[in-house]
């Protein structure tokens, strides 16, 4: 499809406009961009799954996303800056296609020419002392509010902004002579940021706001990308193995990959928030609070067996605890760590389940195109597993697959094949409307007894194939948090190539080109996979998934595949969920583990955060006896801590609750052991039954 694409591409080159706006020297929109800019509105309102012509209406979708990409918490521009390219909403189309980029430049400029001043403003603030005894709010999520109306307003915001920023290194132990010199540091390195923006840097953010005003999986890498692709597409981090994104102005942990220095040291936990970072020996920390995340990603690079200290601010200790010094050791993610693992839960009854966790669906792609004979894959290591948990002599099965995010698409055929005898797994339709049915033809199956799929919101893509596949065929049951919700199938198109360019110049474009159905004829996309029996769960998709976008592929349904489902499942999850339900009112576990999440949902509902230092700290104190009593309790508290697990981890404000959720996790997997359990048992009864009549 790829190449069919490209050649489609190449007799518009000819007409590609090289004329560049007149703009500051700094600054400036290159021939290269308007090039680029061209060929991507040829190949976007072509060739898209979507197509989405560059006309008025999506200009000023550009627009919109551009003023978002530049001000997320619209901080720096008012709305008098706004109104005053109020002219240029419905010109970018024509900017872009003629060539003529001025526009997106002039208004990047008045963007950095207000970041200069609030910072500065900031900084001036510094010399003077708070009153923290006044009643006054900051927001924590401005990303939805209106712009400031003029800089009196935008004065006062920043004003605010500061206080909070003082308040919080205040409760977390800091005189104000420290506090004056570490902001004053940040501020200063957040204007030196800013003034460091390259054409490049332009250009490409205005691209994405193009490309992403069309679908959330479409963008543009600019040149350069070759490096840094895999922090544009999943923020990973060499050499301490952890999945990143900014938040709330911080560097957050949002995923740890297996078999990385992260995880391996036990130290670091997801939502963990990195306030500075340095390279040992003794060298000083450098704060990174408001820094870009590929900033960051440069400083924690580095030689392997070389250390790297990070600054957190864990996840429980909301934005006023202490913060913890860690050292890792920078190494290259051992591949072992990755791979599918077993083990054995009894269920009661003397049941033994069988679980085999899987991270991702991956694949030894050069090993198999070289046709070696032992090449690793996950649908081989999984057969392996169920051979091994079969001498076992387990009664049910597990597969595991929370927050894996996917991997090979014919890793996720094959591995559903482990467990159906022969039939489609999965459904690609194209933009031409042409439907492939990706199937499995091996006849057998690995493992025909009950079993279990749990998934979570981090469940995306091939999870999403799997467990969906499974469902439909009535083969597994369901168990965990609606997936994803991630459908969607993308191309990589290389400009140069399209424009026969022997260097680089042009970048790269990402292109959704086709989305996944089911083979009942719905689709993952959006909704992701119901489970059949859901869990407590403190994220919704307007928080983490696909639903979170504002212009996110829609749900669509399209002809069922042909295949024929078994019902046995079907007949007996009344059942299973009641008897679910009963345990789960009755566990004190699990009674625990609805009040978390009540707990951090109402922190996360959260609006503004007071400036008064009095209430701060009996939110703060309030929260930390809550845990206390919870782990005094559980029999978790530790000697000579209180109750409280870490003493370094002040447990208070948003996220708190978060700390008790990761603890428990296993109250999950104990439940879904015991709810195979009951399938075991109801299916082998329904079959006496039906061997009697």
């Amino acid at each position: 499809m790829k190449k069919r694409l490209i050649g489609a591409l190449l007799a518009l080159t000819f007409c590609v406009p090289a004329t560049a706006g007149d703009i500051t020297p700094r600054l400036s929109p290159t021939p290269e961009q308007a090039q680029a800019a061209y060929l991507s509105a040829m190949f976007l309102s072509r060739y898209h799954y979507t197509v989405k012509p560059l006309d008025d209406a999506l200009s000023e979708q550009i627009f919109e996303r551009y003023l978002k990409a530049l001000d997320p918490e619209h901080l720096f521009l008012t709305q008098a800056d706004i109104d005053a390219f109020a002219d240029t909403r419905k010109q970018l189309d024509d900017a872009i296609l003629q060539g003529r980029l001025s526009i997106p430049f002039a208004l990047f400029l008045r963007y950095e020419e207000r970041t200069a001043e609030r910072l500065g403003y900031a900084r001036s603030l510094l010399a003077q002392n708070f009153d923290f005894s006044q009643n006054e709010h900051y927001p924590l999520d401005r990303s939805k509010a209106a712009w400031p109306k003029d800089d009196v307003e935008a004065r006062d915001l920043w004003r605010k902004r500061v206080k909070n920023d003082w308040l919080r290194l205040r409760l977390a132990g800091k005189d104000a002579a420290a506090i004056r010199e570490t902001l004053d540091k940040r501020y200063t390195r957040l204007l030196a940021n800013s003034q460091k923006s390259k054409s490049d840097d332009v250009f490409q953010t205005f691209m994405n706001a193009y490309a992403g005003a069309i679908e959330p999986h479409t963008s543009y890498l600019g040149r350069g990308s070759a490096e840094s692709f895999d922090i544009a597409m999943r923020l990973s981090l060499v050499g301490i193995g952890a999945v990143l994104q900014e938040r709330d102005e911080y560097i957050t942990i949002r995923e740890l990959s297996p078999g990385g220095p992260a995880i391996r040291s036990g130290k670091l936990a997801v939502g963990d928030r990195i306030v500075a970072v340095g390279q040992g020996d003794g060298a000083p920390l450098t704060d990174v609070v408001g820094t870009r995340v590929e900033e960051v990603v440069k400083l924690i690079r580095g030689t392997k067996d070389t250390p790297v200290v990070l600054d957190i601010l864990p996840a429980d200790a909301g934005p006023d605890g202490r913060h913890t010094l860690i050292t890792l050791i920078r190494d290259k993610i051992r591949m072992e760590e990755q791979a599918a693992k077993k083990s054995v839960l009894p269920a009661g009854d003397g049941r033994r389940i069988g679980v085999i966790t899987l991270p991702t669906f991956y694949e030894d792609f050069e090993g198999r195109r070289r046709g070696d004979k032992d090449y690793r894959s996950a649908s081989r290591d999984v057969a392996r597993l169920i051979d091994e948990l079969k001498q076992d002599k387990v009664d049910g099965l597990i597969l595991d697959l929370r927050n894996n995010g996917g991997g090979s698409l014919r890793e996720a055929v094959d591995l559903t094949g482990l467990f159906i005898d022969t039939g489609p797994v999965v459904q690609q339709r194209r933009a031409d409307g042409k439907i492939n049915v990706e199937s499995d033809s091996k006849a057998g199956a690995a493992w025909d007894g009950p079993m279990a799929v749990m998934i979570n919101r981090g469940s995306a893509s091939a999870s999403e194939i799997l467990a969906a596949a499974l469902q439909d065929h009535g083969r597994a049951l369901i168990v965990g948090e609606p997936s994803f919700g991630k459908g969607t199938v993308q191309s990589l198109i290389n400009l140069d190539q399209v424009a026969r360019s022997d260097t680089p110049k042009l970048g790269e474009l990402k292109v959704t080109v086709a989305q996944f159905f089911r083979v009942n004829g719905g689709t993952t996309q959006l909704k992701g996979v119901t489970p059949d029996i859901r869990f407590p769960s403190a994220f919704e998709g307007n928080e983490f998934g696909e639903t979170r976008f504002d212009n996110a592929l829609p749900w669509r349904q399209i002809d069922p595949a042909t295949y024929r489902p078994a019902n046995e499942i079907r007949a007996i999850l009344p059942e299973l969920q009641s008897r679910h339900a009963t345990r789960a009112n009755q566990d004190k576990a699990f009674a625990n583990l609805r009040e978390d999440v009540a707990e951090l949902i109402k922190l996360k509902e959260k609006r503004n955060l007071s400036l008064q230092e009095a209430e701060r700290k009996r939110e703060k104190d309030s929260r930390e006896a809550r845990l206390r009593t919870r782990a005094e309790a559980d029999g978790t508290a530790g000697p000579g801590d209180d109750g409280l697990q870490t003493s370094e981890r002040s447990l208070s404000a948003e996220l708190a609750a978060e700390k008790a959720l990761k603890a428990r996790k296993d109250v999950l997997l104990e439940e879904t052991a015991r709810i195979v359990g009951d399938e075991v048992s109801l299916l082998a009864g329904s079959k006496r039954l039906a061997v009697g009549n």
